[in-house]
């Protein structure tokens, strides 16, 4: 069988071949991260005819906070050029254009998974499941490669869960060598928390709310970060090299500085305090 899977190089969004999709397809609120109210499927007003967002370079002081941080793993190219062949859903029917809505989130969270699966490879202590990995990422490859028919009637929920599953034994395993390591903070409420200085080497912060939470000079090595959110996280001069299942967008929705450690595959965003 030809091999599908995707190098991580692609598992970012390439916004020159993509059709706006994350400016159409997905809905916001009014709040701070938005300045205005969106329905899904409906243009954002900030939308040009070539697909490019008006304001783009303004975002930030427009309200438009959440657009700087989201990321779709490289679903909006896929989607635009492959999926639908680079049929604009301008042009096509309204059946087109809806179909390719629905299907954009589905492959967005199949991309994120592949984003996931390739760094659990990476993991030399996940080992006993590397195989076991390869099979899963191959298979979420083949469903992100499938139709838009295919895509719209995926369960993407249940696999997930069994792709999940794994993450979180090359988690557990990765974690059970590394010194300090704390108990489990899975999904624990965090918000606003004083976490300055804190030795946080080798926890699992999976799915936990660290909104506002004060991580300055926090010691994240090892730490598992898989979905926790980190809106307006102070990680200033914390050192985060070796945390894995972090992500880019999780970057860009906190704060940070020059003095801020990170891994090797993630950026500093710009918005962070410059390096002097």
């Amino acid at each position: 069988m030809r091999d599908l899977t995707l190098d991580p190089a692609g598992l970012r969004g390439d916004c020159a071949n993509c059709f706006g999709l994350c400016c159409v397809a997905l809905p916001f609120a009014a709040s701070a991260d938005f300045a205005v109210d969106k329905r899904a499927g409906t243009p954002c007003r900030n939308l040009q005819d070539d697909h490019r967002c008006g304001i783009h370079a303004r975002l930030r002081e427009r309200g438009f906070t959440g657009c700087t941080v989201y990321d779709c793993f490289g679903a909006g190219q896929r989607v635009s050029q492959v999926t639908f062949g680079g049929q604009d859903w301008r042009t096509g029917p309204a059946e087109h254009a809806r179909r390719m809505f629905d299907v954009f989130p589905v492959v967005r969270q199949l991309h994120e998974l592949l984003w996931y699966l390739h760094e659990a490879l990476t993991l030399s202590a996940a080992r006993p499941v590397h195989t076991d990995l390869r099979r899963v990422l191959k298979k979420t490859e083949q469903l992100a490669a499938g139709t838009p028919e295919e895509l719209a009637g995926l369960d993407v929920g249940a696999h997930r869960q069994e792709a999940g599953a794994l993450l979180g034994r090359a988690s557990e395993l990765t974690r059970a060598g590394l010194r300090g390591r704390r108990k489990d903070r899975r999904g624990a409420d965090l918000m606003g928390a004083r976490l300055k200085g804190a030795d946080l080497r080798g926890v699992s912060l999976r799915g936990a709310y660290l909104i506002a939470a004060d991580l300055t000079g926090a010691d994240l090595r090892g730490a598992d970060l898989l979905g926790a959110d980190l809106r307006d996280a102070d990680l200033t001069d914390a050192d985060l090299t070796g945390a894995f299942f972090l992500t880019q967008p999780q970057l860009n929705a906190a704060r940070g500085s020059a003095g801020t450690r990170l891994p090797g595959s993630l950026t500093r965003p710009a918005h962070w305090t410059p390096r002097l």
